[in-house]
């Protein structure tokens, strides 16, 4: 089969040349999904190119091999095999360290994002953006597809004041942007001033999803194997600031929440009634062999998504979180803020105190689902000038 779209690596490696490459050290930002469409990692390319030298590594969360589980820290390393410095950018920094830019000229980032705001690569390359500005590099984003289509966007902005690793920026919880798109509008928007340049895209539109790409799928984290995983996780990955398991340590993770006092069968009852578009709550037993409830059977439901363009996940994770706070007002639980004073972690994922606040009345869902609306609506025009693809 003919591939239909390329990626910006891929074009790296067709040969294409940019004056951010010519005669300088190269960073690359990157993990297993920096890839070509005929499997050679962007690290081989980046070595490969005659005009510039690779001179370091940087890794985020999971590593440069996706070798961590979620939210492990790692130190930096040294590759063995090409000789250069690895550094990681999720441990003691969060940010390249002026030292760790020495011997960069420009930085590359190539990574597949999920395009929502909670998943800390975003977070990453806008941390990446603010470096380059700050000690006078350059920054290449080699674009990627957004896996879902460029088309729609879900949930509210990130209120001022709930900035963290899991929302960097005031942007929707699913953006419908490219990872070189945003890094365009953040640019602008916040002011960065990165000397920045995009290598697009060729033969995408924004209705493609990235099983039409005919591009290969590598997990984007241990716990996102596949696109059904994607289609659910801007929702149900809200109970990842709750006492539920949102499905790490099973064979479905974010397909499948559950706990040891749910009762699968109640909670796909109630769902059902909220009547919600393209999705099938099924009641399924399940065991995590780690992370929460690890060892412990578990009751929960499984989402099926049955009409992928009529799924709205942002709104289906609400209408859960509000039904799991009604059936089970004493088992319930916010996971509670790791120091004393600090944010709860339901308050970072949903970008403000709104969910934890008001979720459980029919009023509060209510409210918040409209507010959210308005703002992704928003969203959708003021990203508008940053788009690249139709």
């Amino acid at each position: 089969m003919s591939l239909q779209v390329s990626c910006g690596v891929d074009r790296l490696a067709s040969g294409l040349s940019h004056p951010l490459l010519d005669g300088r050290r190269i960073g690359l930002v990157t993990n297993p999904t920096g890839i070509t469409a005929d499997f050679r990692s962007s690290v081989e390319v980046c070595r490969s190119l005659e005009s510039s030298r690779l001179t370091a590594l940087f890794a985020c969360e999971h590593g440069i091999y996706g070798q961590h589980q979620a939210g492990v820290k790692f130190t930096d390393e040294l590759d063995a095999g090409l000789g250069i410095p690895v550094y990681s950018l999720y441990g003691m920094h969060k940010k390249p360290a002026p030292e760790m830019l020495d011997e960069v000229d420009t930085l590359i980032f190539d990574i597949q994002d999920l395009g929502v705001r909670f998943y800390t690569y975003l977070s990453t390359l806008l941390y990446v953006m603010e470096a380059c500005a700050e000690n006078g590099k350059s920054l290449l984003v080699l674009d990627r597809p957004a896996p879902l289509g460029g088309t729609g966007s879900e949930g509210g902005l990130l209120e001022a004041g709930y900035e963290s690793m899991v929302g960097a920026w005031s942007m929707p919880i699913r953006t419908g942007m490219t990872i070189g798109e945003l890094a365009l509008m953040a640019n602008d928007k916040r002011g960065i001033g990165c000397v920045l340049d995009v290598v697009p895209l060729k033969g995408w539109n924004r209705q493609l999803e990235f099983m039409d790409t005919g591009l290969p799928w590598m997990m984007p984290s241990p716990n996102v194997p596949t696109i059904d995983t994607v289609r659910v996780y801007a929702g149900t990955c809200f109970f990842e600031g709750t006492n539920l398991s949102e499905g790490r340590g099973t064979t479905r993770p974010f397909e499948w929440v559950g706990a040891p006092w749910l009762e699968g069968a109640f909670l796909a009852e109630a769902m059902e009634k909220h009547q919600l578009p393209g999705v099938h709550f099924h009641p399924v037993y399940a065991t995590p062999t780690f992370s929460k409830h690890q060892g412990e059977l578990c009751g929960g439901v499984r989402l099926f998504v049955t009409e992928p363009q009529a799924y709205e996940s942002v709104r289906t994770g609400l209408a859960m979180l509000h039904e799991v706070c009604s059936l089970y007002p004493e088992q319930f639980q916010w996971l509670a803020p790791p120091k004393e004073g600090g944010r709860y972690f339901i308050d970072l994922l949903t970008g403000g105190e709104a969910v934890r606040r008001r979720i459980g009345t029919a009023e509060g869902l209510r409210e918040i689902i409209g507010q959210w609306q308005e703002e992704s609506e928003r969203w959708l025009m003021l990203r508008k000038p940053y788009l690249l693809y139709e």
